[in-house]
């Protein structure tokens, strides 16, 4: 990684197993290093920033920097936990990128009306895969200023 800072926290929510594994070989790579945390759902998301359940020491469950979040998931799917994260006054400003198969322009608008921050496809290939990867680490690590 070019960035001097330290790496970010990055949370995950994605129910397919297959994906996160995808994901992680993806992240190995790209070679970016950040500490990456997944959830296989919008509770367990929510569980996770409200430190909640088991997820209810801080020093061990530090919010993240950024959520890259799935739409379609179980209990609690990714548009009604975005409609949660953005109307909370203390998580609303952790940037929520939507990180999704849905290619549906309803979505897309639905997504940015609740207050997401990006939407991107998931890729098909592999290679797409750590490419995506490398320009959202570039964005988010390197271009944006995240709030602390």
């Amino acid at each position: 990684m070019k960035d001097a800072r330290k790496p970010l926290r990055v949370m995950i929510a994605d129910d397919d197993p297959d994906d996160q594994w995808l994901i992680t070989d993806a992240l190995k790579a790209a070679n970016i290093a950040h500490q990456v945390v997944f959830v296989s759902d919008g509770v367990e998301l929510m569980d996770y920033l409200h430190q909640k359940g088991q997820y209810s020491n801080p020093q061990a469950y530090p919010r993240p920097d950024l959520i890259l979040l799935d739409l379609n998931m179980p209990r609690k799917d990714g548009r009604e936990a975005l409609c949660e994260i953005k109307s909370d006054p203390v998580l609303r400003r952790i940037p929520v990128v939507i990180f999704t198969t849905s290619q549906s322009a309803e979505d897309v608008a639905q997504c940015y009306d609740l207050g997401g921050n990006a939407y991107v496809v998931k890729p098909h290939s592999f290679a797409g895969l750590v490419q995506v990867l490398k320009t959202l680490d570039e964005h988010w690590c390197n271009t944006a200023r995240l709030a602390s």
